[in-house]
């Protein structure tokens, strides 16, 4: 199945971001999206711009570490259309700080969202992927994962995690049944960071992403590429981040 148009694609983290561009980019394509997010709010008017521009849309409020969560957004995709092509697992947070700083409760939430949550997803799609005999996970890692700097141990720990487990999967999966793709993105002017407690590093950070960082329909354009390939082609690792990134 080539291209995205006529595709079933479910996107958790989907409200704003990385998730809402992709969301808008595929849709445009014509692909039908499955749209997870905690915020229902801004999933719905989302979904009704998608809707006004003619393209099919659904909402599933959800919390990605939550594993009943992440079958009800697989199980809606499938139920209102039929089947499940891809599952781009967006879904992320950032609560950056030097570990001496001892801050267990973010170190907890990355596992839960970043980790668990991409397990979740794996947990609900990969029963239906089975079942069709073909699927795809495109999963959003991080360029904190390639480039270790201080104050983003845990977060890129988990990022490398979830690259870990995917590669994994991938060598498990040579069937040819199954796609796995990461993408890495650098500073992209997202909310990502406004998680972050402590002051002086979240200003910073906010400042970088607003000096440079990338409009997030950028790496929307990477997903819909990976996506877009001949099944038999599979895109395994993207790296997208602002030509002036060190």
């Amino acid at each position: 199945m080539t291209g995205v148009e006529g595709k079933i694609i479910a996107i958790t983290g989907a409200s704003s971001g990385i998730g809402e561009a992709a969301a808008v980019e595929l849709a445009a394509r014509g692909a039908a999206v499955v749209l997870g997010a905690r915020r229902a709010d801004r999933l719905e008017s989302l979904a009704g711009r998608i809707r006004e521009a003619g393209g099919r849309a659904e909402v599933v409020e959800m919390d990605v570490a939550r594993r009943a969560d992440a079958e009800k957004l697989v199980d809606t995709a499938v139920e209102r259309f039929g089947r499940l092509d891809v599952l781009v697992g967006n879904a992320g947070m950032a609560r950056t700080s030097p570990v001496r700083d001892l801050d267990v409760d973010g170190w907890d939430a990355m596992i839960d969202v970043n980790v668990r949550g991409v397990l979740h997803g794996i947990a609900a799609a990969l029963p239906v992927f089975a079942a069709q005999g073909r699927g795809h996970l495109v999963t959003t890692v991080s360029t904190s994962g390639l480039k270790i700097v201080p104050n983003q141990a845990v977060y890129a720990g988990t990022k490398n995690a979830v690259r870990t487990i995917l590669e994994a999967l991938r060598q498990e999966s040579t069937d040819g049944t199954l796609r796995t793709t990461s993408i890495s993105p650098g500073y992209v002017r997202t909310e990502l960071v406004d998680d972050v407690e402590d002051p002086q590093i979240r200003a910073q950070m906010q400042q970088s992403m607003a000096d440079f960082g990338i409009d997030p329909a950028a790496v929307a354009r990477a997903i819909a590429f990976a996506i877009e390939q001949p099944d038999d082609v599979e895109i395994g690792d993207l790296t997208i981040r602002p030509t002036i990134q060190g």
